[in-house]
């Protein structure tokens, strides 16, 4: 049996593994035990992108030791010119780890019985989310081969995370939306049904602050109804109804700011910047087919909006207006209830 043959034998069987594992963990585990069993190496490390905090967080390693540098999260800028060259090269090769001047730390390296490295990109649809490595605890030259088991190891690993994300994301997004229509069946304190929206927003979908506006066509302006994550001093200068995002919100379009410090269409860069906000969603919030009000999400990080979330976001502003509208139609019968019961009362006084 050729190497290339076991190779694709260990990776056939490590693909279908991939669709087995129970938990997130589980597969981050997995990713890293088929390296070093496939390859005969002496650890494997599994760096994932935390971009709320701007650092590669080790998620999942082996065969290293608890005083070994991986223990930590790494800034992005700490290996910022690592990324650039894998994103050039397609993987890094250190035939000796103890000297390359390519990498730091070479005592505690030589200290770990390290010897040579191997380090390739973990991409999801051409972007890079991470970075696995395979340590040897004896010199090694990699084959092309190897190189070529590690790389596919690392993009099959990639897929299998971005599938575990979204089905966690759905299920995540699934019990929002739950939530909130049962906050409405049980509610009519339209405050804290929204109240509670926005924070259960921020909560589930990772973002810096959420508000939402409704429309008041007396004084033609937007009236804050609820908030969360956002301070006093922000909230005062978003009544207004003439910038771009409002003006085109309230026409039923949603919109996607990516960096709301530099982008022309942000009227207050300022304040977004001072208040440490930088992509942004603002959707409007319908009732009977009428925008009523806006709903904004503040992200405190760059953020790729996926076609799902958006999809979800506009789903909870969309119930967000059947609560408005549904809260309303009850005070109207009430009224209605009220009135006829006088209108009874003085039918009564004439006989």
């Amino acid at each position: 049996m050729t190497r290339e043959t076991d190779y694709f034998k260990t990776f056939c069987k490590i693909s279908k593994a991939f669709g087995t594992a129970a938990t997130k963990q589980a597969l981050l585990d997995l990713i890293i035990d088929s390296a070093v069993d496939s390859m005969a190496g002496k650890a494997a490390c599994l760096f994932l992108a935390d971009e709320r905090q701007d650092v590669f967080v080790p998620t999942a390693q082996t065969g290293l030791s608890d005083n070994y540098l991986h223990v930590n999260p790494m800034k992005s800028r700490k290996i910022g010119k690592l990324m650039a060259a894998l994103e050039k090269e397609g993987h890094l090769a250190f035939s000796d780890a103890t000297s390359d001047p390519r990498l730091e730390n070479h005592a505690s390296k030589k200290a770990e019985g390290i010897a040579s490295l191997l380090t390739v990109p973990v991409r999801v649809k051409n972007r890079v989310i991470g970075v696995l490595s395979l340590y040897t605890a004896t010199p090694r030259e990699f084959q092309p081969q190897e190189v070529e088991f590690l790389c596919a190891l690392a993009e099959q690993g990639g897929i299998a995370i971005e599938h575990n994300r979204m089905r966690r994301r759905i299920q995540k997004n699934t019990m929002l939306f739950l939530e909130l229509a049962s906050n409405i069946n049980s509610s009519l304190d339209i405050q804290q049904v929204l109240g509670n929206l926005t924070e259960n927003i921020c909560d589930t979908l990772g973002m810096k602050g959420a508000l939402i506006r409704l429309m008041d066509e007396d004084t033609d302006s937007l009236k804050l109804v609820a908030s969360h994550g956002l301070s006093d001093e922000f909230l005062e200068k978003g009544a207004i109804t003439t910038t771009e995002t409002a003006a085109r919100a309230l026409k039923g379009e949603t919109m996607i700011i990516s960096d709301a410090t530099t982008d022309k269409r942000i009227r207050f860069k300022d304040a977004m910047k001072s208040e440490g906000i930088v992509s942004m969603i603002v959707t409007p919030i319908l009732a009977r087919d009428k925008v009523i009000g806006v709903m904004r999400l503040y992200s405190g990080v760059q953020r790729e909006f996926q076609s799902d979330l958006m999809a979800m976001v506009e789903a909870l502003a969309h119930q967000g207006g059947l609560a408005i509208q549904n809260a309303s139609m009850y005070l109207k019968l009430q009224e209605d209830k009220k009135g006829l019961e006088e209108d009874i009362w003085s039918h009564r006084s004439w006989f």
